[in-house]
């Protein structure tokens, strides 16, 4: 942790519990949710950095923005890292000069990340947008680059970092105090590329999946109003690993877009312990965790603690057991809100703040999506909902990813929206909502699960009787 210590300030945990203002929904977000609307046309050029992050420090500048931090990072060693939407600005542009600079990088140039839950991803997150590079995000776990180096001769990445250095390798921390603040922002198009991210290879093996500068930036506008409910008065904890997709959705642009403020803990691994005591210690409003969490979670004597500041939870990534839900709601009075989407896309579905929560319901499609039941032979059965009349939806395919350029590898099918290993694609129940067990169950899947949780030492239970091809 020896990066970027020249900056650090070095506190003890805030211990502030409070309960949350809420402020007004952010006036930056709302102009780019009229597009996922299909209210405005997808505008021709587009950089969150500077249409987003930029406008946002003017407003902080300006007394109107909360006094919070953009950005929070907290470990076990009680270090702390707080930067303001003016701190991203000022850093993120050093790094993008850094890349351009002694990294001789030019304008789509693949950046490879691998890193932990540490400040310089999201700094190098937002220094590739401002300057143009197309970040490739894998996780911690990944080959070591000699161990795959010679196996991928069409491998285009041109910088790879780490938080483990190598002979040759530059040091960033030093470069980075060295580098210029002065930075002009690259003036992108809506549809050029921003990231690369590999699929969970559910369906067979990892695909890669190219989205754009409007697909994340813009599109994650709907994300942060429906299912987080996102405002600039939000300090928002989610638990995503940097190397999952997800990281990008809840902890980069989602937040960011609506003026939150994005908590960080650098959790060596899930510990159930240290969340709660974690979501008690800080003023957290929001906190995003997997149903795998959540069922851990629930095995802990949850009434012991005190989570004064926290006002709503969600999830996502895989089917949430109505069992979990129950416990989590009767012990800490907050309902779980449940969304779904997937690499190839943005949210697909969710809960919303407000609705009434049905167990095994993942709630309504977004604006972008019309959401229906289909099978192998793309066979509809019922709609979730109607597209609204005399209104084109225009922007959506803007939301959807590109095809990889030169086709390196396989590349996964944009049009299909939600594949499945079973061939149901989701089960639509009553009003339009659509069922959490993202695929038609056996007939005997469920009085199985049923009888599972029956048992005294059982919290969840799941069946998955095919296996993936």
């Amino acid at each position: 942790m020896a990066l970027l210590k020249f900056f650090w300030s070095l506190r003890s945990p805030c211990l502030l519990l409070h309960q949350t203002k809420r402020h007004l929904a952010s006036p930056i977000a709302s102009q780019y949710e009229a597009i996922n609307q299909g209210e405005k046309e997808l505008p021709e050029y587009f950089n969150f950095a500077s249409d987003v992050m930029d406008k946002w420090t003017e407003l902080e500048k300006e007394g109107k923005r909360p006094q919070k931090a953009a950005f929070w990072w907290v470990n076990n060693q009680n270090e702390e890292v707080k930067w303001s939407y003016e701190d991203l600005g000022l850093l993120s542009r050093k790094a993008a000069n850094v890349l351009s600079g002694p990294c001789g990088l030019q304008r789509g140039d693949r950046v490879l990340m691998v890193l932990p839950r540490i400040p310089e991803w999201w700094l190098l997150v937002l220094a590739c947008t401002r300057a143009a590079k197309c970040v490739v995000v894998s996780d911690t776990l990944a080959p070591g680059v000699d161990s795959v180096a010679s196996a991928c001769p069409s491998l285009r990445t041109k910088v790879i970092v780490s938080d483990r250095g190598r002979d040759g390798w530059l040091n960033f921390k030093d470069l980075l105090q060295a580098a210029p603040a002065d930075a002009n922002c690259v003036k992108t198009k809506s549809d050029d590329p921003l990231a690369i991210y590999f699929t969970s290879g559910t369906t067979g093996t990892p695909k890669m999946v190219v989205h754009s500068h409007s697909s994340y930036g813009i599109g994650f506008s709907t994300l942060g109003s429906r299912l987080l409910d996102l405002s600039p008065s939000s300090v928002f904890w989610n638990i995503s690993d940097p190397g999952w997709v997800k990281a990008a959705w809840s902890s980069v642009f989602a937040p960011l877009m609506h003026g939150a403020c994005v908590f960080v803990h650098h959790l060596p691994q899930f510990e159930p312990t240290l969340v709660c005591n974690t979501l008690e210690s800080y003023p957290i409003t929001i906190f995003c965790a997997p149903p795998t969490g959540f069922r851990m979670l629930v095995q802990d004597d949850l009434t012991r603690y005190k989570f004064m500041s926290l006002n709503h939870c969600v999830t996502g990534g895989e089917a949430l057991n109505p069992e979990v839900y129950k416990i989590w709601k009767k012990q800490t009075g907050l309902d779980i809100y449940e969304g779904y989407g997937q690499t190839e896309t943005v949210l697909v579905c969710s809960n919303k703040k407000g609705m009434k929560i049905k167990p095994g319901s993942m709630g309504k499609p977004s604006p972008q999506f019309d959401v229906q039941a289909g099978n192998n032979t793309e066979q509809k059965t019922r709609r979730s909902r109607r597209p609204r009349r005399g209104r084109r939806r225009k922007a959506a395919a803007a939301r959807l990813p590109r095809p990889l350029p030169r086709r390196l590898g396989t590349v996964a099918d944009r049009q299909q929206v939600c594949p499945s290993k079973t061939g149901q694609s989701f089960k639509v129940i009553r009003n339009g909502l659509v069922a959490s067990d993202y695929t038609l169950p056996s007939p005997s899947e469920k009085p199985a699960q049923a009888l599972l949780l029956g048992e005294p030492t059982s919290k969840a239970a799941t069946i998955d009787d095919a296996a993936s091809p």
